[in-house]
């Protein structure tokens, strides 16, 4: 049974920390040698990680544990999920800086990095916010930690690994009281978990337990990977994973749950509501669309292009493109402020129907590709190669990249 492609959720009843999400995607069928050549490939070495299967409450579950910089094992999981006795001297802290190159400049594969450094900077937006200073400034304290980056850089090796079609997310129970952490005694929840999931506007709850539940390192991977909150959709479930927390909880198992499963819908599409946001633009230099780009997806952008177009006495201008959720279109227009010289943009409610995908790997002769097939009913109607997967094998093989990109086609067609 294949694992890739599938859908994947995450129950939160217990909250949700690094080491919990990586315990429970190693435990859904994520190999930990896939976790730990992640690890070895940003120079941290393989050996930081210890997995061993434990029980909470009855439930068998994954625990991950991660060795610090000075040679003791971290012991994290809510409350002591690096935010406490920081200052106690054994704990090394990185800047975002540091972090950010650390990744950019390492052996991971591409996807990994894109979503390492997606969930890194959302720590530091959370962070700048908070602390009001900009984010190049940001200095981190407990997502500095070397087992935070370790998770971080885990669980977005599993996710790359898994390649969801669709994630989905309980509401995320934040816990409730104060905690000790590097800024003194803050409320629970944390800051920074809360600023995360309020830009990403997730639902939350207290949980019902006066301790952290949700740590700004697990806050900060839901945000970079949910496509929708609530209630688990329809689907048949293929497997399940527990991550396991270290403190013992006095009501409910101290787990995160993830299950993975195919989407039980008969029919090979759906249909849901974009807005489209368009703006003429006509003095912005084409230096800029490039990061402008970026910048929307990274706000919620389902897809952005731009039009060469002619505006009033015969100038040269631009249209700006965007379709995004209703839920995103608040911060894809702030984005498009901020990072264009539009100063007005206009707004049409769309109805769209699209194919339902999934992620497949498949095996060249030229090394492992991701592709995003779409099917009506069990017809392959479009096999989609990943661009970064192929152009990483045309520049280590040697060749085209189309002929990678043709061998990838082939391969899944065949495997269909």
């Amino acid at each position: 049974m294949s694992l890739h492609g599938k859908h994947l959720h995450f129950d939160c009843a217990s909250g949700i920390a690094g080491d919990m999400c990586m315990g429970a995607l190693i435990d859904v069928g994520v190999p930990a040698d896939v976790v730990r050549e992640a690890i070895s490939n940003v120079g941290l070495g393989e050996d930081r990680l210890r997995v061993e299967a434990v029980v909470k409450s009855g439930i068998g579950a994954t625990n991950v544990w991660v060795r610090c910089e000075d040679g003791q094992t971290e012991t994290h999981g809510h409350a002591v999920d690096h935010a406490t006795d920081l200052n106690d001297g054994n704990h090394a802290h990185h800047h975002y800086s540091e972090i950010r190159s650390r990744i950019e400049g390492s052996s991971l594969a591409p996807g990994v990095v894109k979503l390492s450094l997606a969930i890194f900077d959302k720590v530091a937006e959370a962070e700048a916010r908070m602390h009001g200073m900009t984010l190049q400034n940001v200095a981190f304290h407990e997502v500095g930690a070397i087992d935070s980056i370790v998770d971080v850089i885990g669980c977005a090796a599993a996710l790359h690994w898994l390649s969801p079609s669709s994630v989905s997310s309980s509401p995320v129970a934040m816990g409730k009281g104060v905690v000790k952490c590097a800024h003194g005694i803050l409320p629970v929840p944390s800051p920074a978990a809360v600023e995360i999931l309020r830009k990403a506007k997730a639902p939350v709850s207290d949980g019902g337990l006066a301790i952290e539940l949700c740590t700004p390192t697990g806050a900060a991977i839901l945000a970079s990977v949910v496509t929708q909150w609530g209630s688990m959709p329809e689907m048949v479930p293929e497997s399940i994973g527990y991550g396991s927390g270290d403190l013992e909880l006095p009501d409910r198992p101290n787990v995160v749950r993830v299950i993975l499963g195919e989407p039980s819908s008969g029919t090979s599409a759906k249909s849901d509501v974009v807005i489209e946001i368009s703006a003429n633009i006509d003095d912005m230099s084409p230096e800029l669309c490039d990061f402008a780009m970026e910048q929307l997806v990274e706000a919620g952008a389902l897809d952005v292009w731009w039009t060469p177009i002619t505006m009033k006495k015969g100038r040269p201008a631009l249209g700006l493109g965007v379709l995004c959720t209703e839920s995103a279109q608040s911060e894809v227009t702030a984005a498009i402020f901020r990072e264009t010289t539009s100063i007005g943009v206009r707004y049409r409610r769309m109805e769209r129907t699209v194919l339902l995908r999934s992620i497949t790997k498949v095996e060249t002769k030229y090394g492992t590709v991701a592709v995003k097939v779409a099917r009506e009913g069990k017809t392959i109607v479009n096999a989609a190669p990943e661009y970064e997967d192929c152009r990483a094998l045309a520049v280590a093989k040697g060749v085209s990249l189309k002929l990678v990109f043709a061998a990838a086609v082939a391969a899944a067609t065949e495997q269909a």
